[in-house]
């Protein structure tokens, strides 16, 4: 790695350790000319899939729309922060694992309102409504009492369950 100070080739790394929950590695690392220190942070890169729009239209992955889209939902919502980037780290670490070279914008939607489901039953209907594209107030209607039969996020957390735990 070239030193960001002088652009010297060599460097010697000092320290290395994890970070962001176990998917970097942190490394501090020294320049064998200038002797100036710096931190670098390696991760693994796995290729984001393109997205297949409704018009058959493909692009590659972009983070930003799927992070612009769950903070529009879940504006002046009462979500921590650190949960809204966990939920879109979920999404991207699912995108990055299925295996799959394009993958629709409708199972990105569906993961996303899943996400939004565990978080926020507003946001869930905020995004629902854009991303369903509601018409008319039945429509809002119906999701909410769809969201009414499904048991909340907590009810969830806290359900035990009838099976054995696989780590015992």
């Amino acid at each position: 790695m070239h030193c960001p100070f002088c652009n010297h080739e060599e460097t010697k790394v000092i320290d290395s350790r994890l970070a962001g929950e176990g998917l970097q590695v942190r490394r501090r690392r020294e320049c064998r000319s200038c002797g100036e220190r710096y931190t670098t942070f390696e991760s693994a890169e796995l290729v984001m899939p393109h997205v297949v729009k409704r018009d058959d239209r493909r692009e590659p992955f972009d983070e930003t729309k799927l992070r612009a889209g769950i903070l529009r939902a879940l504006e002046k919502r009462p979500v921590k922060s650190e949960d809204v980037e966990k939920s879109i780290g979920r999404v991207i670490h699912w995108l990055q694992t299925i295996g799959e070279r394009e993958v629709t914008g409708r199972r990105i939607g569906d993961r996303v309102m899943e996400e939004l489901h565990g978080l926020d039953e507003v946001a869930y209907v905020r995004f629902a409504s854009v991303y369903r594209s509601f018409q008319d107030i039945t429509e809002f209607q119906e999701e909410i009492q769809r969201l009414r039969l499904r048991p909340s996020a907590l009810a969830e957390r806290e359900q035990l369950s009838l099976l054995p735990d696989d780590k015992e």
